[in-house]
């Protein structure tokens, strides 16, 4: 089981995707923590460290994407916690997402992509630890839009 942060950083006010994944990441046998909505990077990164999360997943729909996944990293590399994996998505310009990942960024899931898709990644790139989740069958996510 992973513990993942699922986070609303700014001043984004529509919280329903980030809601639906965190569900879906729950039924799929993890541990979530939902900040709620208009966290700052810095109140993330404190929750993600007092939660001991595996990740940190961002749900960003105002287009200050890359400033608030930067920051986010800036404040993992600055306390030391760059094991923490960061992925997210949201309205995020294709041509945008590269960069992100250069930043450090794992995953970027644009407009359309399922809960199944976002379970499935997690599941597909840390299977080690979503070994057990595995065994009980339950894979959580489906064909919901995000």
């Amino acid at each position: 089981m992973l513990r993942i942060v699922v986070a609303k950083p700014g001043l984004d006010g529509h919280d329903r995707g980030a809601k639906v994944v965190a569900r879906a990441l729950r039924d799929a046998g993890h541990e979530v923590v939902y900040t709620g909505l208009h966290q700052t990077p810095e109140q993330i990164v404190e929750t993600a460290l007092q939660e001991d999360a595996d990740l940190i997943g961002l749900s960003v729909l105002s287009g200050a994407h890359m400033t608030l996944f930067r920051r986010i990293i800036e404040l993992l590399e600055e306390r030391d916690a760059r094991d923490i994996v960061v992925f997210g998505g949201g309205i995020v310009p294709e041509e945008d997402v590269a960069p992100l990942q250069e930043l450090g960024v794992a995953k970027i899931f644009t407009p359309g992509a399922t809960t199944g898709e976002i379970t499935g990644w997690v599941s597909e790139h840390f299977a080690e630890e979503t070994q057990e989740t595995q065994q009980t069958g339950r894979t959580g996510g489906d064909d919901t839009p995000a």
